[in-house]
């Protein structure tokens, strides 16, 4: 029997796009065509996407590049010992089992916890103007934003090996330790790698709420401060479009690497598709 064509996901993708641009054009002239206009009939809550784009042109890419390097190196630095610090927590649970329930209470802890709330406490503490790194609050909630979600992904993971694997290690001798190192961390890796595609853009957006919050004066945050207290209402539109590209770049590119690293984990390995 033939076998059905399936459409191809990029496909779908470009046809989203184009559905969400059309929609929100389609708004900006209609129904939200008046809303936040000033009586001179400047101004305007939501602009078209073509006056967006004019503005991404005029503000030129070293605006972007700027503002966008200086989040998105608070937003790696975050990631990393965000992720490195779940990832040794999940290790210790399977090496110390009774340590389960202490590192799931902290993960919901981090989680729970608003970042509006925490953030001016960890400003005060890390951000201090003569002492401390104005950037260290964005990067605290960067990694605050990846831990639980890589908590979880890799305990999921780490639980997810194969049992008689796991027996052929201890009947050579090998401890939870030596069935960590040979056999969970294999098992973990797609479970890992889905955990860490999540964090990629929650990084991002931890980043930018913590230069909200953290006196920086450089980056995508004060920029789109700077923009909604200006009224440049294209400019904001058009950081938020870039930050929204950002993410989701971060996003694909911990996808592709999964892709490569763990082929298994989508089929992708023996035979034809």
């Amino acid at each position: 029997m033939a076998r059905i064509r399936r459409t191809p996901p990029w496909v779908v993708g470009v046809v989203g796009t184009l559905a969400a641009i059309g929609l929100w054009w389609l708004a900006a002239v209609t129904v939200f065509s008046q809303v936040g206009v000033a009586p001179d009939g400047s101004g305007g809550a939501i602009p078209t996407p073509l006056e967006v784009v004019q503005k991404l042109i005029s503000d030129g890419f070293d605006f972007y590049l700027r503002n966008g390097s200086i989040t998105l190196t608070e937003a790696g630095t975050g990631f990393l010992f965000g992720n490195l610090a779940a990832l040794i927590l999940a290790a210790l649970v399977l090496v110390i089992p009774p340590l389960e329930n202490v590192a799931t209470q902290i993960a919901v802890i981090s989680y729970c916890i608003p970042i509006v709330a925490i953030g001016p406490i960890i400003r005060l503490v890390l951000g201090d103007p003569e002492t401390g790194d104005p950037s260290a609050t964005a990067i605290f909630l960067a990694g605050m934003s990846v831990f639980f979600t890589t908590v979880v992904g890799a305990l999921v993971g780490l639980k997810s090996a194969d049992r008689a694997s796991l027996d052929i290690v201890s009947v050579y001798g090998g401890g939870r330790l030596k069935q960590l190192t040979f056999v969970r961390l294999i098992a973990a890796l797609p479970g890992i790698l889905n955990a860490l595609r999540i964090a990629a853009p929650a990084a991002f957006l931890g980043a930018v709420l913590g230069e909200f919050l953290g006196g920086v004066d450089v980056g995508l945050g004060p920029a789109l401060v700077n923009a909604q207290q200006g009224l440049e209402v294209e400019r904001a539109w058009g950081i938020a479009l870039v930050s929204g590209l950002i993410a989701g770049a971060a996003y694909a590119l911990i996808g592709l690497i999964a892709r490569v690293v763990t082929p298994w984990s989508s089929g992708r390995v023996g035979g034809a598709e």
